[in-house]
């Protein structure tokens, strides 16, 4: 029982750190749109 409490414990550790790096993409991707969005409306 320990061990499968261990691997359970293994994998959602993995699963928080691949998270963090996958909102931080997200966050990168959001901003570069609203700078598109800042550009086309300042060419008008």
């Amino acid at each position: 029982m320990k061990k499968i409490i261990s691997i359970l414990c293994v994998v959602a550790f993995s699963a928080g750190l691949s998270a963090c790096n996958t909102m931080k993409g997200f966050g990168q991707d959001v901003e570069r749109g609203g700078e598109k969005v800042q550009d086309a409306a300042t060419k008008k």
